[in-house]
C-alpha cells in the first residue's frame, strides 16, 4: 500500500490495527497524510499473490505478532522514530526466505558493510571477519551487494555459520544478478529478508531505506571500506543514531576506498578495529568477550632493542641454531647471547628445539576464544 518508510501509515496502523487500517485505506477514509502515502496503490490488492509467491520459494511473511519478530532489535528504530530521527521507523512486516528464526539470529549478530568497489585488501578483511565472527557463533548481517557485503557473507558461509542478507528488493529477486548463487545459498544456513514484497525491484532510495534494517539487526556495524560518499556511510550514520556500536577498519592512507573509514575514525564516530577479537569485544558482553592479549615481546625484554634485535634476527626460521652460531651470525658476544636467549623465550620470540634455538611463530587469535 505504501513505499517504506511510511511514517503516517505506520502511525495509522498502530492506532487502528492492521486489518482495520487496510480496510480504511482501500475505502479512502484516511487522514490526508496517509492518503498521500497510499493513494497511488490503494486499488491494488496483491496480498494473495505475494503470499503464494513467497511460499513457492520457501519463504513467509513475518509480522510483529509472530514469536520470531525481532522486537528487541527493532525497539531502537521505534525510539529513533519517536525522536524524529530519519533512520527511525520499524518495518510493518518482513518478507523472509529461510527456515531460521529471525529473532534468534538477531540475538547475537554484527553487521559488516562496505564499498561495492572494494580493494583486494578490503575483500580479504571482510572475508576474514565474516569467517571469524561465524566461527565465534556470531551471525553476520549485510546487504548481499558486490564487494565487501558479498565477501562477508561468503566468509560466514565458509565457516558453516549463519548470515542474514537484507535486500532492497523482493526476496525472490536475485540482485545483483552476479550474486544469484550466493543469495540462493544464504537461506540454507541463515535468512534473506526484506520489507519489500516479492517481485519488487531495487531502486536507489530502497537501498538507503533498507540500510536502517541492517544497522538495527546488528549489535554493532563494522565498516570495512567506504568512500567519502557511500551507502556504507549511510548505514554507519544509522548505526550511530540507533545507539549501536560503530566500528571502522583503518586502511592505507593512499586508498580512496578507505577515505570514509578514516573520516569516521577522525571524527570520533567510530572506533578502530583490526581483528575479529576486537569486534567481538566492542559488541559483546561486558567482562566476558574481552580481547585476549596476543603473545608478543611484552615481557621484561619488551620489543627487541639493540643487541636483542640482532640476536632475534640471527635465529633460524625453521631449524634451530646453537648459541655459538647465533653469536657469530649476530656479532653479539657469546655471553650476551646466552643471557638473551632465555629472555626472548619468555617473551614468546624464541623457542628451544632439539637442534638449538629458533624463532617462535606465535599465531594471533581469531577472536573466538
Amino acid at each position: 500500500m505504501a513505499e517504506p518508510p511510511a511514517p503516517a501509515l505506520a502511525a495509522f496502523v498502530a492506532e487502528e490495527g492492521p486489518i482495520r487500517a487496510a480496510e480504511l485505506v482501500k475505502a479512502g477514509k484516511v487522514p490526508p497524510s496517509v492518503e498521500g502515502q497510499t493513494s497511488a496503490r490503494r486499488d491494488e490488492d496483491r496480498a494473495a499473490d505475494d503470499l503464494r509467491r513467497v511460499a513457492a520459494i520457501g519463504g513467509r511473511l513475518v509480522i510483529p505478532e509472530d514469536e520470531e519478530w525481532p522486537e528487541w532489535p527493532f525497539n531502537a528504530l521505534v525510539l529513533a522514530a519517536a525522536q524524529g530521527l530519519k533512520c527511525g521507523l520499524a518495518p510493518l512486516a518482513l518478507w523472509v526466505r529461510g527456515a531460521a528464526n529471525v529473532a534468534e539470529l538477531a540475538e547475537r549478530s554484527v553487521a559488516v558493510v562496505g564499498s561495492r568497489a572494494a580493494s583486494g585488501y578490503g575483500q580479504h578483511v571482510a572475508a576474514e571477519f565474516g569467517h571469524g565472527l561465524a566461527e565465534a557463533g556470531i551471525v553476520v548481517v549485510s546487504g548481499a551487494a558486490y564487494g565487501i557485503d558479498g565477501c562477508a557473507h561468503r566468509g560466514a558461509l565458509s565457516a558453516d555459520g549463519a548470515t542474514v542478507a537484507v535486500l532492497a528488493c523482493g526476496v525472490d529477486v536475485a540482485y545483483p544478478a552476479g550474486h544469484a548463487g550466493l543469495i540462493a545459498r544464504i537461506p540454507q544456513r541463515g535468512l534473506v529478508v526484506s520489507e519489500y514484497p516479492p517481485t519488487h525491484t531495487p531502486a536507489r532510495h530502497r537501498f538507503l531505506t533498507r540500510n536502517r534494517l541492517i544497522a538495527a539487526l546488528g549489535d554493532g556495524t563494522v565498516v570495512v571500506e567506504a568512500g567519502r560518499r557511500s551507502g556504507a556511510k549511510n548505514t554507519a550514520a544509522s548505526t550511530s543514531a540507533l545507539g549501536r556500536v560503530l566500528m571502522a577498519v583503518p586502511g592505507p592512507v593512499t586508498s580512496a576506498s578507505s577515505t570514509g573509514c578514516h573520516e569516521l575514525l577522525r571524527s570520533g564516530e567510530a572506533i578502530a578495529v583490526s581483528s575479529v577479537a576486537e569486534v567481538i569485544e566492542s559488541t559483546g558482553r561486558l567482562g566476558v568477550d574481552l580481547v585476549e592479549a596476543t603473545r608478543t615481546s611484552s615481557s621484561a625484554v619488551g620489543s627487541p632493542q639493540g643487541d636483542a634485535v640482532r640476536v632475534h634476527e640471527a635465529l633460524g626460521l625453521t631449524g634451530g641454531h646453537s648459541a655459538d652460531v647465533i653469536a657469530v651470525e649476530s656479532g653479539v658476544a657469546l655471553s650476551t647471547v646466552r643471557a638473551m636467549l632465555p629472555e626472548l623465550e619468555m617473551a614468546g620470540l624464541a623457542e628451544r628445539v632439539d637442534s638449538g634455538w629458533k624463532r617462535s611463530h606465535v599465531r594471533e587469535g581469531r577472536g573466538d576464544a
